[in-house]
């Protein structure tokens, strides 16, 4: 067996030492990715099985980290239920016909994702022959709240009014495209473990905009559903952002992992939470775009405060574009060097 440390964690289990991979981790930041796209659109990049693989083992091969995860987006289920999607430079991802009504959901259809989204599937398959084992393989989705926030807005958005004025006018109806949207990820995911994920993060970037009383009417129903469905074949990751206010009601999910933001220290999210999960954070991205010897001290602070329990060492959010290469070797380098002491020492106690 390779370096299975990070399955092992997720689950729980004994380590050696701390894992560490980063969100965005196949992206602008290395010369490498920039050169294929300067080649090839972004979507040609997400639909070419091959090119798909060899964005998701770049990290692997030039950072070090101790698991891949596949290159897609979360957006690609929705245009395979219908909804035109492009990407248009300077504004990201646009959806020109958005969702905002019952009516408008009702256009949606419940694809076959084998043949709509078969070509995340075929690079799942590339990688994980490539891997032989190196480094386990992450398959991801967004959560069904999430991909609501694009599909409603059109596109990003900083307040969602839509999206919320949806909410508070007719929850049941929006509940009802949540549903619909819960019903496709999970395909989307089965699919994706029976190619060869070995584990699957769900990412609900928009999650904290929702109160508690809220989130547990309208999307809680929906995130449930995804994670029933997917069942405990593969450890589970739930990312949220923005949520330090709902961590008590993130802390009754039934997931193996919490992955969290920068802005509570591990803990502090772990004194909320319990002991029921490992954690996965939570370096805020910019303290990558300091200096080799700020980041090794700020990885240090970071494994101390997650040694209370599990931990997958990562960064809040994804990996920012303008972050040296370097400096994201030494954040791996840091993890790897201050996590065996800290794990050794957690170990010691128990």
């Amino acid at each position: 067996m390779g370096n299975d440390l990070f399955l092992r964690a997720c689950r729980g289990r004994p380590v050696e030492r701390l894992p560490v991979w980063m969100m965005r981790q196949a992206g602008r930041y290395l010369p490498e990715y920039r050169a294929l796209r300067r080649r090839h659109d972004f979507l040609t990049l997400c639909k070419t099985p091959s090119l798909a693989a060899e964005v998701t083992l770049q990290p692997v091969e030039l950072v070090g980290v101790d698991a891949a995860i596949i290159f897609a987006d979360i957006l690609l289920p929705l245009e395979a239920m219908g909804a035109e999607l492009r990407f248009v430079k300077g504004d990201g991802p646009v959806f020109p016909q958005p969702v905002r009504s019952s009516e408008d959901a009702g256009r949606l259809r419940r694809p076959d994702v084998e043949s709509s989204l078969g070509y995340v599937f075929e690079a799942l398959r590339l990688v994980r022959r490539e891997l032989a084992g190196r480094v386990p393989l992450i398959g991801f989705a967004g959560t069904p709240w999430t991909l609501a926030a694009y599909l409603v807005e059109g596109r990003g958005s900083k307040h969602f009014p839509h999206l919320l004025a949806w909410s508070h006018r007719d929850a049941a109806g929006l509940r009802a495209l949540l549903a619909r949207l819960a019903e496709v990820t999970v395909d989307y995911l089965r699919g994706q473990i029976d190619a060869g994920a070995q584990a699957i993060q769900l990412f609900d970037t928009w999650g904290g905009l929702l109160d508690p009383q809220r989130f547990r009417d309208v999307a809680l129903p929906s995130l449930l559903a995804v994670i029933d469905g997917v069942g405990g074949a593969v450890p589970l990751i739930y990312y949220s952002n923005g949520t330090a206010h709902l961590l008590e009601t993130l802390a009754e999910l039934p997931v193996d992992v919490l992955s969290v933001d920068w802005r509570l220290p591990l803990d502090r999210v772990r004194r909320i939470t319990g002991r029921r999960f490992a954690l996965q954070g939570n370096l805020d991205p910019t303290a990558l775009l300091t200096t080799p010897e700020r980041i090794d001290a700020a990885v240090r602070r970071l494994i101390a405060d997650g040694a209370g329990g599990p931990h997958v060492v990562n960064l809040g959010h994804g990996i920012l574009p303008s972050t040296p290469v370097a400096n994201a070797r030494a954040f791996v380098a840091a993890a790897k060097a201050h996590g065996r002491r800290v794990e050794s020492s957690v170990h010691a106690r128990s």
